[in-house]
């Protein structure tokens, strides 16, 4: 007899607890110790945990909130909640339920509100016409959210993981981001489909919990790739994706549901999600990043700065496909040192991408090689999530190295 499936709600606790302290084994103390990692002053902890609660990559105030220049005036005049970036997505979500009734939301386990509950509460408030479970299978939910799109409803997918994506991508890259094309003028597509899911690492979501997928996605014309740093940013981006007529891959820092806390405007809002934004200005180097990262590259510039007297300008590209290149391009032109950092693997990445496209049009403006900081190109085991992911140690090591080039 096979053993049952852990109820929705025992997985939901167990990947979201707090873990444990990480402790290295004895091997890899000595070679830690044996390598030079860092060129920090000596004595310098930079991989302590992130604090989210006075990073400047979040809005710890409402004003700070209500100054954000792509709000409309109305949004910026009015107030703030205090939420989490799930809270924002089912914001986000009960928003377009509320105001276009060809919203539909579903996906496997939605209806009880899904494993990181941004769903909660949706079912009752609306129906389970029109939020809903469907069967264990990726493939298809995602060919029914195609259909449903291509009939002129609003569906958003939810995939319970970026990890469980990969039996609908036949669905997503030959069907979805083709309809458009191969319908020509008559109008046809399936514009309005958003399929959303939860990516990157957890801290212990080992071989299948902890995937970064984007790339494979930024390679195929006709969908657009999104992938939010912040509650404000989830709930505006979200709500563009649902009104665009486009196919849109939405991704959500798992990691972030909980830790990112910020002051988002209570009213509806939608960010562009064509432009990158440039989080903080600088004048000697420029890192480009997206989504969780971005938390780690505002913690080694801070040290860096202190260190070295430099100054570092940090842009989220927010969609990373199709990516804003201008906006890249200006800042590179500006500093003439470029660094990109991204979870995912380094080969054929975002940051490859980023890095060619830096060098084809910015090259006589360089002043060192364009770095990449990224994952390692191995499989993700369990107590290794630390050593693969970029930390602050590997981005402030690739300022100064970019630096002294």
């Amino acid at each position: 007899m096979t053993a049952a499936s852990p109820p929705i709600r025992v997985l939901s606790r167990y990947l979201l607890r707090p873990q444990a302290p990480f402790h290295f084994h004895s091997r890899c103390q000595h070679l830690a110790r044996s390598q030079r990692n860092s060129s920090a002053v000596a004595g310098a902890r930079l991989n302590n945990s992130v604090e989210y609660d006075s990073t400047p990559i979040l809005h710890h105030t409402s004003r700070t909130a209500l100054q954000n220049p792509e709000l409309p005036e109305d949004v910026r005049k009015g107030q703030t909640k205090r939420i989490n970036l799930y809270t924002a997505v089912n914001d986000a979500l009960r928003h377009a339920l509320q105001t276009d009734e060809r919203t539909l939301v579903f996906g496997e386990d939605v209806q009880f509100g899904g494993v990181f509950r941004c769903t909660m509460n949706l079912a009752s408030d609306f129906g389970t016409e029109r939020v809903f479970n469907t069967p264990l299978s990726e493939q298809g939910l995602v060919g029914f959210a195609i259909g449903a799109a291509s009939e002129g409803m609003r569906p958003v997918a939810e995939i319970q993981f970026a990890d469980y994506v990969f039996p609908a991508f036949d669905q997503i890259v030959n069907e979805a981001s083709k309809y458009r094309y191969r319908s020509g003028t008559t109008g046809v597509h399936c514009g309005g489909l958003v399929i959303r899911m939860p990516t990157g690492v957890v801290g212990h979501g080992a071989l299948y919990h902890s995937q970064s997928p984007e790339v494979l996605f930024s390679h195929t014309p006709g969908l657009r790739v999104v992938i939010p740093r912040s509650p404000t940013q989830a709930k505006g981006l979200l709500l563009s994706a649902i009104r665009t007529n486009d196919p849109v891959i939405f991704m959500e820092p798992k990691v972030l549901y909980r830790a990112a806390v910020e002051q988002v405007p209570v009213s509806p809002y939608y960010l562009p999600l064509d432009k990158a934004e440039v989080l903080k200005q600088g004048k000697d180097i420029t890192i480009v990043s997206y989504g969780t990262p971005l938390y780690t590259c505002s913690a080694a510039i801070a040290a860096a700065e202190k260190d070295f007297g430099c100054s570092v300008e940090l842009i989220d590209l927010r969609t990373i496909y199709p990516w804003d290149r201008a906006t890249v391009l200006e800042s590179v032109k500006k500093t003439g040192r470029a660094i990109v950092v991204h979870e995912s693997m380094m080969n054929a990445g975002v940051g490859a991408e980023v890095a060619a496209t830096i060098q084809e049009k910015a090259f006589l403006r360089l002043e060192a090689p364009v770095k990449r900081v990224t994952g390692w190109a191995t499989h993700t085991g369990l107590i290794y999530e630390k050593f693969i992911i970029p930390d602050v140690t590997r981005v402030y090591d690739a300022i100064k190295q970019t630096l002294d080039y």
